[in-house]
Protein backbone atom coordinates (compact mmCIF):
# COMPACT_ATOMS: atom_id res chain seq x y z
CA UNK A 1 0.00 0.00 0.00
CA UNK A 2 1.22 3.30 -1.04
CA UNK A 3 0.40 6.22 1.07
CA UNK A 4 -0.13 9.92 0.09
CA UNK A 5 -1.56 13.57 0.96
CA UNK A 6 -3.74 13.66 -1.60
CA UNK A 7 -5.55 11.04 -4.21
CA UNK A 8 -7.36 13.14 -6.90
CA UNK A 9 -9.71 10.41 -9.00
CA UNK A 10 -9.82 12.06 -12.61
CA UNK A 11 -7.17 14.47 -14.68
CA UNK A 12 -9.58 17.14 -16.33
CA UNK A 13 -9.26 20.55 -15.34
CA UNK A 14 -10.75 20.41 -12.05
CA UNK A 15 -8.20 16.97 -11.22
CA UNK A 16 -5.14 18.77 -12.53
CA UNK A 17 -5.26 22.23 -10.06
CA UNK A 18 -6.31 20.48 -7.17
CA UNK A 19 -3.11 18.42 -7.59
CA UNK A 20 -1.17 20.96 -8.79
CA UNK A 21 -2.20 23.01 -5.90
CA UNK A 22 -1.73 20.30 -3.10
CA UNK A 23 1.84 19.64 -4.98
CA UNK A 24 2.97 23.26 -4.54
CA UNK A 25 2.15 23.12 -1.07
CA UNK A 26 4.94 20.50 -0.69
CA UNK A 27 2.22 17.45 -0.34
CA UNK A 28 2.45 14.53 -1.98
CA UNK A 29 -0.10 13.90 -4.93
CA UNK A 30 -1.32 11.26 -7.20
CA UNK A 31 -3.79 11.33 -9.80
CA UNK A 32 -5.94 8.35 -10.81
CA UNK A 33 -6.53 8.13 -14.40
CA UNK A 34 -8.53 5.18 -16.48
CA UNK A 35 -8.26 6.45 -19.87
CA UNK A 36 -4.37 6.20 -21.37
CA UNK A 37 -4.95 10.06 -21.89
CA UNK A 38 -4.65 12.40 -19.16
CA UNK A 39 -6.86 15.75 -19.60
CA UNK A 40 -10.13 14.10 -19.65
CA UNK A 41 -13.20 15.24 -21.42
CA UNK A 42 -11.94 18.88 -21.44
CA UNK A 43 -9.00 17.79 -23.74
CA UNK A 44 -10.32 14.69 -25.44
CA UNK A 45 -13.43 14.66 -26.43
CA UNK A 46 -15.20 17.70 -25.13
CA UNK A 47 -14.24 21.76 -24.97
CA UNK A 48 -11.18 21.63 -26.59
CA UNK A 49 -11.68 19.58 -29.86
CA UNK A 50 -15.41 21.09 -30.28
CA UNK A 51 -13.99 24.71 -30.20
CA UNK A 52 -10.87 23.67 -32.43
CA UNK A 53 -12.81 22.66 -34.84
CA UNK A 54 -15.65 25.18 -34.66
CA UNK A 55 -13.10 27.77 -35.36
CA UNK A 56 -11.03 25.67 -38.58
CA UNK A 57 -14.99 25.32 -39.55
CA UNK A 58 -15.40 28.77 -39.11
CA UNK A 59 -11.92 30.42 -40.84
CA UNK A 60 -11.77 27.85 -43.27
CA UNK A 61 -15.20 28.16 -44.92
CA UNK A 62 -14.66 31.65 -45.38
CA UNK A 63 -17.84 31.95 -42.99
CA UNK A 64 -17.17 35.36 -42.59
CA UNK A 65 -16.54 36.67 -45.50
CA UNK A 66 -20.33 35.97 -46.59
CA UNK A 67 -20.59 39.70 -44.89
CA UNK A 68 -19.35 41.21 -47.99
CA UNK A 69 -20.98 41.37 -50.81
CA UNK A 70 -17.92 42.70 -53.48
CA UNK A 71 -15.98 39.66 -52.48
CA UNK A 72 -16.72 35.81 -54.05
CA UNK A 73 -15.99 32.94 -51.88
CA UNK A 74 -16.48 29.34 -52.22
CA UNK A 75 -16.88 26.84 -49.72
CA UNK A 76 -14.01 24.70 -50.13
CA UNK A 77 -16.13 21.59 -51.02
CA UNK A 78 -12.91 19.75 -51.10
CA UNK A 79 -11.97 19.78 -47.86
CA UNK A 80 -13.03 16.97 -45.61
CA UNK A 81 -14.24 16.79 -42.16
CA UNK A 82 -11.25 14.35 -41.99
CA UNK A 83 -8.80 17.10 -42.78
CA UNK A 84 -10.34 19.24 -40.08
CA UNK A 85 -10.18 16.78 -37.24
CA UNK A 86 -6.32 16.30 -38.09
CA UNK A 87 -6.36 20.05 -37.02
CA UNK A 88 -8.24 18.90 -33.93
CA UNK A 89 -5.99 16.16 -32.81
CA UNK A 90 -2.72 18.28 -33.54
CA UNK A 91 -4.00 20.75 -31.17
CA UNK A 92 -5.16 17.76 -28.87
CA UNK A 93 -2.02 16.25 -29.08
CA UNK A 94 0.40 19.90 -28.11
CA UNK A 95 -2.64 20.42 -24.67
CA UNK A 96 -1.79 16.92 -23.55
CA UNK A 97 1.97 18.01 -24.00
CA UNK A 98 1.54 20.81 -21.96
CA UNK A 99 -0.46 19.35 -19.29
CA UNK A 100 2.07 16.10 -19.11
CA UNK A 101 5.07 18.37 -18.32
CA UNK A 102 3.73 20.72 -15.75
CA UNK A 103 2.63 17.63 -13.61
CA UNK A 104 5.83 16.10 -13.85
CA UNK A 105 6.96 19.61 -12.88
CA UNK A 106 5.09 19.28 -9.79
CA UNK A 107 6.59 15.82 -9.37
CA UNK A 108 2.41 14.79 -9.40
CA UNK A 109 2.44 10.95 -9.77
CA UNK A 110 -0.18 9.54 -12.76
CA UNK A 111 -1.22 5.90 -11.92
CA UNK A 112 -3.47 4.48 -14.47
CA UNK A 113 -6.53 2.40 -13.76
CA UNK A 114 -9.78 1.88 -12.51
CA UNK A 115 -10.44 3.50 -8.89
CA UNK A 116 -12.91 2.28 -6.35
CA UNK A 117 -13.24 2.72 -2.83
CA UNK A 118 -12.61 0.46 -0.47
CA UNK A 119 -12.68 2.70 2.78
CA UNK A 120 -13.02 6.16 2.98
CA UNK A 121 -9.24 6.48 2.90
CA UNK A 122 -8.41 3.48 0.63
CA UNK A 123 -8.73 3.36 -3.00
CA UNK A 124 -8.27 -0.12 -5.05
CA UNK A 125 -6.41 0.91 -8.04
CA UNK A 126 -7.12 -1.50 -11.28
CA UNK A 127 -4.68 -0.96 -14.68
CA UNK A 128 -6.53 -2.80 -17.87
CA UNK A 129 -3.39 -4.40 -17.80
CA UNK A 130 -1.40 -6.08 -15.24
CA UNK A 131 -1.68 -5.73 -11.55
CA UNK A 132 -3.78 -3.48 -9.62
CA UNK A 133 -2.18 -1.25 -6.21
CA UNK A 134 -3.83 -0.20 -3.31
CA UNK A 135 -3.67 3.37 -2.11
CA UNK A 136 -4.40 5.32 1.09
CA UNK A 137 -4.95 9.21 1.20
CA UNK A 138 -5.23 11.64 4.35
CA UNK A 139 -7.65 13.58 1.60
CA UNK A 140 -9.23 12.32 -1.53
CA UNK A 141 -10.83 14.55 -4.72
CA UNK A 142 -13.62 13.19 -7.17
CA UNK A 143 -12.96 14.83 -10.18
CA UNK A 144 -13.95 12.18 -12.79
CA UNK A 145 -15.90 14.51 -15.45
CA UNK A 146 -19.20 13.27 -17.51
CA UNK A 147 -20.21 11.51 -20.14
CA UNK A 148 -22.90 12.20 -23.02
CA UNK A 149 -25.88 10.84 -21.93
CA UNK A 150 -27.84 7.92 -23.99
CA UNK A 151 -31.56 7.40 -24.31
CA UNK A 152 -32.38 3.90 -23.55
CA UNK A 153 -32.87 1.90 -26.69
CA UNK A 154 -31.49 3.96 -29.20
CA UNK A 155 -29.15 2.34 -31.68
CA UNK A 156 -26.01 4.07 -31.35
CA UNK A 157 -23.15 3.20 -34.04
CA UNK A 158 -20.81 6.56 -33.44
CA UNK A 159 -21.12 6.23 -37.32
CA UNK A 160 -24.73 7.26 -38.57
CA UNK A 161 -26.10 7.89 -34.69
CA UNK A 162 -23.67 9.15 -32.71
CA UNK A 163 -23.39 11.26 -29.05
CA UNK A 164 -21.09 14.16 -28.44
CA UNK A 165 -18.23 11.89 -28.53
CA UNK A 166 -18.41 9.78 -30.98
CA UNK A 167 -19.40 12.68 -33.93
CA UNK A 168 -15.81 14.07 -33.05
CA UNK A 169 -13.68 10.76 -34.66
CA UNK A 170 -16.30 10.37 -37.22
CA UNK A 171 -15.26 10.34 -41.04
CA UNK A 172 -18.34 9.94 -42.15
CA UNK A 173 -19.51 13.44 -44.25
CA UNK A 174 -23.16 13.46 -44.14
CA UNK A 175 -25.30 15.83 -46.32
CA UNK A 176 -28.31 15.94 -43.67
CA UNK A 177 -27.82 15.64 -40.20
CA UNK A 178 -30.30 15.43 -37.24
CA UNK A 179 -29.44 17.09 -34.22
CA UNK A 180 -31.59 16.46 -30.75
CA UNK A 181 -30.57 18.66 -27.99
CA UNK A 182 -31.08 22.32 -27.74
CA UNK A 183 -28.44 22.90 -24.89
CA UNK A 184 -25.01 24.48 -25.52
CA UNK A 185 -23.58 21.00 -27.01
CA UNK A 186 -26.34 20.63 -29.20
CA UNK A 187 -26.37 24.81 -30.59
CA UNK A 188 -22.89 24.03 -31.00
CA UNK A 189 -22.76 21.41 -33.14
CA UNK A 190 -25.48 22.34 -35.36
CA UNK A 191 -24.08 25.73 -35.58
CA UNK A 192 -20.91 24.36 -37.23
CA UNK A 193 -21.79 21.66 -39.55
CA UNK A 194 -24.30 24.30 -41.08
CA UNK A 195 -21.12 26.71 -41.38
CA UNK A 196 -19.55 23.05 -43.06
CA UNK A 197 -22.36 23.38 -45.63
CA UNK A 198 -24.53 20.09 -43.91
CA UNK A 199 -28.01 20.36 -43.78
CA UNK A 200 -28.92 20.51 -40.46
CA UNK A 201 -32.28 20.00 -38.25
CA UNK A 202 -32.31 20.83 -35.00
CA UNK A 203 -34.70 19.33 -32.34
CA UNK A 204 -35.37 19.79 -28.60
CA UNK A 205 -38.03 19.14 -26.51
CA UNK A 206 -38.47 22.47 -24.67
CA UNK A 207 -39.97 25.52 -25.75
CA UNK A 208 -36.84 27.51 -25.27
CA UNK A 209 -33.01 27.29 -26.86
CA UNK A 210 -30.35 27.88 -23.89
CA UNK A 211 -32.82 28.92 -20.86
CA UNK A 212 -29.85 30.18 -18.82
CA UNK A 213 -29.07 32.57 -21.70
CA UNK A 214 -30.40 36.22 -22.66
CA UNK A 215 -33.80 35.65 -25.01
CA UNK A 216 -32.40 38.63 -26.78
CA UNK A 217 -29.68 37.15 -27.57
CA UNK A 218 -31.13 33.47 -28.28
CA UNK A 219 -33.52 35.13 -30.81
CA UNK A 220 -30.60 36.57 -32.61
CA UNK A 221 -28.92 33.13 -32.34
CA UNK A 222 -31.82 31.04 -33.98
CA UNK A 223 -32.14 33.96 -36.64
CA UNK A 224 -28.38 32.88 -37.37
CA UNK A 225 -29.19 29.54 -37.56
CA UNK A 226 -32.03 29.94 -39.74
CA UNK A 227 -30.13 31.91 -42.00
CA UNK A 228 -27.91 29.78 -42.83
CA UNK A 229 -30.23 27.05 -43.03
CA UNK A 230 -30.77 25.04 -39.92
CA UNK A 231 -34.83 23.81 -39.07
CA UNK A 232 -35.43 24.81 -35.93
CA UNK A 233 -38.19 23.01 -34.16
CA UNK A 234 -39.12 23.00 -30.13
CA UNK A 235 -41.09 21.54 -28.29
CA UNK A 236 -40.59 18.14 -30.12
CA UNK A 237 -39.85 14.73 -28.08
CA UNK A 238 -38.46 11.80 -29.66
CA UNK A 239 -40.37 8.55 -30.11
CA UNK A 240 -37.89 6.61 -31.81
CA UNK A 241 -34.79 6.14 -34.11
CA UNK A 242 -34.80 3.37 -37.15
CA UNK A 243 -32.75 2.90 -40.31
CA UNK A 244 -34.26 2.57 -43.57
CA UNK A 245 -33.30 0.16 -45.92
CA UNK A 246 -30.51 2.58 -47.78
CA UNK A 247 -29.29 3.47 -44.26
CA UNK A 248 -30.44 7.01 -43.36
CA UNK A 249 -31.27 7.57 -40.14
CA UNK A 250 -35.32 8.05 -39.53
CA UNK A 251 -36.10 9.98 -36.23
CA UNK A 252 -39.60 9.67 -35.10
CA UNK A 253 -41.19 12.57 -33.11
CA UNK A 254 -43.94 11.72 -30.65
CA UNK A 255 -46.14 14.94 -32.58
CA UNK A 256 -46.03 12.41 -35.40
CA UNK A 257 -43.41 14.48 -37.34
CA UNK A 258 -40.68 12.37 -39.21
CA UNK A 259 -37.16 13.46 -40.10
CA UNK A 260 -35.04 11.30 -42.36
CA UNK A 261 -31.00 12.14 -42.75
CA UNK A 262 -27.97 10.81 -42.90
CA UNK A 263 -26.64 11.33 -39.24
CA UNK A 264 -28.54 11.89 -35.80
CA UNK A 265 -26.60 13.85 -33.00
CA UNK A 266 -28.25 12.58 -29.95
CA UNK A 267 -27.35 15.14 -27.30
CA UNK A 268 -29.58 15.77 -24.67
CA UNK A 269 -27.16 16.61 -21.38
CA UNK A 270 -24.49 14.72 -20.12
CA UNK A 271 -24.84 12.01 -16.51
CA UNK A 272 -21.80 12.09 -13.97
CA UNK A 273 -18.83 9.16 -14.70
CA UNK A 274 -19.04 8.20 -10.25
CA UNK A 275 -20.98 4.85 -11.19
CA UNK A 276 -17.54 2.88 -10.84
CA UNK A 277 -16.56 4.57 -8.06
CA UNK A 278 -18.21 2.27 -5.37
CA UNK A 279 -19.11 5.19 -3.19
CA UNK A 280 -21.65 2.96 -1.81
CA UNK A 281 -18.60 1.18 0.12
CA UNK A 282 -18.16 4.47 2.12
CA UNK A 283 -22.11 5.60 2.71
CA UNK A 284 -21.73 8.08 -0.18
CA UNK A 285 -24.92 8.71 -2.77
CA UNK A 286 -25.75 10.38 -5.48
CA UNK A 287 -29.06 11.69 -7.24
CA UNK A 288 -30.12 9.80 -10.63
CA UNK A 289 -27.15 11.20 -12.97
CA UNK A 290 -24.47 10.89 -10.86
CA UNK A 291 -24.57 14.07 -9.12
CA UNK A 292 -22.73 14.54 -5.98
CA UNK A 293 -24.02 17.07 -3.21
CA UNK A 294 -21.28 19.10 -1.69
CA UNK A 295 -20.85 22.20 0.70
CA UNK A 296 -19.28 25.50 -0.13
CA UNK A 297 -15.92 23.80 0.38
CA UNK A 298 -16.81 21.31 -2.24
CA UNK A 299 -16.41 18.38 1.05
CA UNK A 300 -18.77 15.68 0.35
CA UNK A 301 -20.70 14.26 3.77
CA UNK A 302 -17.56 12.86 4.20
CA UNK A 303 -14.77 15.81 5.34
CA UNK A 304 -11.47 14.40 3.73
CA UNK A 305 -13.37 13.42 0.62
CA UNK A 306 -14.01 16.43 -1.94
CA UNK A 307 -16.04 16.58 -5.11
CA UNK A 308 -15.53 19.45 -8.05
CA UNK A 309 -15.94 19.52 -11.70
CA UNK A 310 -18.88 18.10 -13.68
CA UNK A 311 -19.68 15.67 -10.85
CA UNK A 312 -21.23 17.92 -8.86
CA UNK A 313 -23.52 19.75 -11.66
CA UNK A 314 -24.25 23.09 -13.10
CA UNK A 315 -22.15 25.30 -14.68
CA UNK A 316 -19.95 21.89 -15.17
CA UNK A 317 -17.41 24.90 -16.78
CA UNK A 318 -13.67 23.99 -17.32
CA UNK A 319 -13.34 27.17 -16.18
CA UNK A 320 -15.03 27.17 -12.51
CA UNK A 321 -14.25 23.28 -12.73
CA UNK A 322 -10.13 24.46 -12.60
CA UNK A 323 -11.19 27.02 -9.94
CA UNK A 324 -13.12 24.46 -7.74
CA UNK A 325 -10.27 21.93 -8.04
CA UNK A 326 -7.84 24.45 -6.59
CA UNK A 327 -10.11 25.74 -3.51
CA UNK A 328 -10.69 22.04 -2.73
CA UNK A 329 -7.17 21.70 -2.08
CA UNK A 330 -6.47 24.44 -0.54
CA UNK A 331 -9.30 23.91 2.47
CA UNK A 332 -8.43 20.52 2.32
CA UNK A 333 -4.73 21.64 3.52
CA UNK A 334 -5.70 24.32 6.05
CA UNK A 335 -5.08 27.35 2.81
CA UNK A 336 -7.13 29.91 3.56
CA UNK A 337 -8.69 31.59 0.24
CA UNK A 338 -11.85 33.22 -1.05
CA UNK A 339 -14.84 31.22 -2.34
CA UNK A 340 -15.52 30.74 -5.93
CA UNK A 341 -16.51 34.16 -7.58
CA UNK A 342 -20.76 34.82 -7.69
CA UNK A 343 -19.93 36.47 -11.25
CA UNK A 344 -18.75 34.35 -13.80
CA UNK A 345 -18.71 34.17 -17.64
CA UNK A 346 -20.51 31.74 -19.80
CA UNK A 347 -19.25 31.16 -23.25
CA UNK A 348 -20.76 29.10 -25.91
CA UNK A 349 -18.81 28.36 -28.90
CA UNK A 350 -21.73 27.93 -31.42
CA UNK A 351 -21.22 30.43 -35.21
CA UNK A 352 -21.28 33.27 -33.75
CA UNK A 353 -20.27 32.86 -30.34
CA UNK A 354 -22.22 33.67 -27.22
CA UNK A 355 -21.13 34.90 -24.33
CA UNK A 356 -22.61 36.17 -21.18
CA UNK A 357 -22.06 37.21 -17.75
CA UNK A 358 -24.06 38.77 -14.72
CA UNK A 359 -28.40 39.42 -15.15
CA UNK A 360 -30.53 39.09 -18.11
CA UNK A 361 -33.19 40.75 -18.66
CA UNK A 362 -35.73 37.86 -17.67
CA UNK A 363 -34.17 37.70 -14.28
CA UNK A 364 -34.07 41.26 -13.79
CA UNK A 365 -37.84 41.64 -14.48
CA UNK A 366 -38.70 38.41 -12.03
CA UNK A 367 -36.80 40.29 -9.57
CA UNK A 368 -38.59 43.71 -10.00
CA UNK A 369 -35.54 45.53 -10.68
CA UNK A 370 -35.62 48.44 -12.75
CA UNK A 371 -33.04 48.47 -15.47
CA UNK A 372 -32.33 49.94 -19.03
CA UNK A 373 -31.00 47.97 -21.95
CA UNK A 374 -27.70 49.85 -24.18
CA UNK A 375 -26.67 48.42 -27.28
CA UNK A 376 -24.23 48.13 -29.87
CA UNK A 377 -24.34 46.19 -33.27
CA UNK A 378 -21.04 45.40 -34.51
CA UNK A 379 -22.52 46.81 -38.03
CA UNK A 380 -21.54 50.56 -36.25
CA UNK A 381 -18.21 49.87 -35.17
CA UNK A 382 -15.41 50.06 -37.80
CA UNK A 383 -13.57 46.89 -36.37
CA UNK A 384 -17.19 44.96 -37.20
CA UNK A 385 -17.13 45.95 -40.58
CA UNK A 386 -13.06 45.22 -40.30
CA UNK A 387 -14.17 41.45 -39.62
CA UNK A 388 -17.31 41.20 -41.76
CA UNK A 389 -19.42 40.43 -39.00
CA UNK A 390 -22.33 42.70 -39.97
CA UNK A 391 -24.77 41.04 -37.21
CA UNK A 392 -23.15 40.90 -33.64
CA UNK A 393 -24.65 42.91 -30.78
CA UNK A 394 -23.34 43.74 -27.65
CA UNK A 395 -25.87 44.87 -24.81
CA UNK A 396 -25.59 46.23 -21.48
CA UNK A 397 -27.77 46.14 -18.30
CA UNK A 398 -27.71 48.49 -15.66
CA UNK A 399 -29.59 49.79 -13.09
CA UNK A 400 -31.80 52.73 -14.61
CA UNK A 401 -31.14 54.90 -11.20
CA UNK A 402 -27.48 54.03 -10.15
CA UNK A 403 -26.54 53.01 -12.87
CA UNK A 404 -23.89 50.02 -11.55
CA UNK A 405 -23.73 47.48 -14.48
CA UNK A 406 -25.68 44.42 -13.82
CA UNK A 407 -25.15 42.15 -16.93
CA UNK A 408 -23.33 41.95 -20.36
CA UNK A 409 -24.58 39.60 -23.36
CA UNK A 410 -22.87 39.30 -26.63
CA UNK A 411 -23.59 37.34 -29.81
CA UNK A 412 -20.73 37.88 -32.69
CA UNK A 413 -17.26 37.63 -33.41
CA UNK A 414 -14.82 37.13 -29.96
CA UNK A 415 -17.90 37.42 -27.97
CA UNK A 416 -16.14 34.41 -25.51
CA UNK A 417 -13.30 36.93 -25.00
CA UNK A 418 -14.60 40.04 -24.98
CA UNK A 419 -16.81 39.60 -22.12
CA UNK A 420 -14.29 39.71 -19.94
CA UNK A 421 -14.07 43.57 -20.13
CA UNK A 422 -17.56 43.20 -18.70
CA UNK A 423 -16.87 40.68 -15.94
CA UNK A 424 -14.32 43.25 -14.42
CA UNK A 425 -16.40 46.03 -14.03
CA UNK A 426 -19.32 44.03 -12.85
CA UNK A 427 -17.05 42.27 -10.82
CA UNK A 428 -16.34 45.48 -8.63
CA UNK A 429 -19.76 47.02 -8.47
CA UNK A 430 -19.08 49.51 -11.41
CA UNK A 431 -21.53 51.71 -13.40
CA UNK A 432 -21.66 52.22 -16.75
CA UNK A 433 -20.02 55.62 -16.37
CA UNK A 434 -16.62 53.76 -16.45
CA UNK A 435 -17.39 52.68 -20.29
CA UNK A 436 -18.30 56.03 -20.67
CA UNK A 437 -14.93 57.47 -19.62
CA UNK A 438 -12.66 54.93 -21.12
CA UNK A 439 -9.94 54.91 -23.69
CA UNK A 440 -10.63 52.21 -26.04
CA UNK A 441 -8.19 51.16 -28.96
CA UNK A 442 -9.70 51.99 -32.11
CA UNK A 443 -9.81 49.86 -33.99
CA UNK A 444 -11.66 47.21 -32.07
CA UNK A 445 -14.99 45.45 -30.50
CA UNK A 446 -14.16 46.66 -27.37
CA UNK A 447 -15.45 49.95 -28.53
CA UNK A 448 -19.08 48.39 -28.38
CA UNK A 449 -19.09 49.13 -24.50
CA UNK A 450 -18.67 52.83 -25.25
CA UNK A 451 -21.36 52.87 -28.04
CA UNK A 452 -23.84 50.61 -25.71
CA UNK A 453 -23.33 52.57 -22.36
CA UNK A 454 -23.92 55.81 -24.60
CA UNK A 455 -27.01 54.35 -26.19
CA UNK A 456 -28.41 53.21 -22.46
CA UNK A 457 -27.68 56.51 -21.13
CA UNK A 458 -29.54 58.42 -24.09
CA UNK A 459 -32.48 56.43 -23.39
CA UNK A 460 -32.67 57.85 -20.07
CA UNK A 461 -32.44 61.47 -21.61
CA UNK A 462 -28.65 61.69 -20.10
Amino acid sequence: MTDYDLLVIGSGPAGQKAAIQAAKLGKRVAIIEKEPNIGGASVNTGTLPSKTLKDAIAHLHGFKLRSFSNISYSLKKVLTLRDLMARKDLVIKQELEVITHQLERNDVEILHGHARFVDPHTLQVTPDKGPGSVCRAQHIVIATGSRPRRADGLPFNQKTICDSDGILSTEFIPRTLTVMGGGVVGCEYASMFAAFGIKVTLLDRRKELLRFVDQEIVQAFIYHLRSNGVIVQLGEELAGVTEDQRGRVVTALKSGKTIVSDMLLYAMGRISNTDTLNLSAIGLATDQTGIIKVNEHYQTEIPHIYAVGDVIGFPALASTSMEQGRLAACHAFAVKQSTLPKIMPYGIYTIPEISTVGKTEEELTEAGVPYQVGRAFYREIARGQIFGDLHGLLKLLFHRDTLQLLGVHIIGEGATELIHIGQAVLTYGGTVDYFVHSVFNYPTLAECYRTAALDGLNRLGR
